[in-house]
């Protein structure tokens, strides 16, 4: 009888974790969110020496990490839209986040001047309200929980309205 015990045992145990398995279950890499402090017209460069006319825009995010423990944002990029008009490319850089914190991330978008998008820059420049949109994507790096990635949507929005800095 008592050998018949361990065998027995094994099984019974085993009940347990198979209905665990079929539990539902919550992610485990939360998605880190996105809010915008400030996004600024830092300057308009006109085309020369090869160069093309580019806007630099300021951008100050604060990111926010919903997880129980500490991870770093990467490949964070997509699309910068201004008045619902993609305007050009971004790449925002890499941040670490601490445990259930947030950090601030800062980023110079150097964005092409286009005939199609003038417009709207000059616009911002002279002060008006215009929208923005950023869409993308990114990668969490989360140790040994993986590396999620998460995207594409709107990562952050509003409205870009500055002091006058153009006649």
């Amino acid at each position: 009888m008592p050998a018949l015990l361990p065998r027995l045992a094994a099984p019974l145990l085993a009940v347990p974790l198979l209905l665990a398995a079929c539990a539902p279950r919550q992610a485990i890499v939360q998605v880190p969110t996105f809010q915008t402090e400030s996004v600024r017209l830092q300057s308009l460069t006109l085309p020369g020496g090869g160069s093309p006319a580019t806007a630099t825009l300021s951008l100050m995010l604060r990111v926010q990490n919903p997880n129980p423990y500490p991870v770093r944002l990467a490949r964070a990029g997509g699309h910068f839209f201004l008045e619902g008009q993609n305007v050009g490319a971004v790449e925002l850089p890499n941040i670490d986040l601490p445990a259930n914190g947030e950090a601030r991330q800062q980023a110079l978008l150097s964005l092409p001047i286009t005939l199609a998008n003038l417009g709207q820059f000059v616009r911002v420049g002279r002060g008006e309200a215009v929208s923005y949109r950023i869409d993308g994507n990114f990668t969490v790096d989360a140790g040994l929980f993986g590396k999620p990635n998460f995207g594409p949507y709107t990562l952050s929005q509003g409205v870009l309205r500055q002091p006058r800095i153009l006649p």
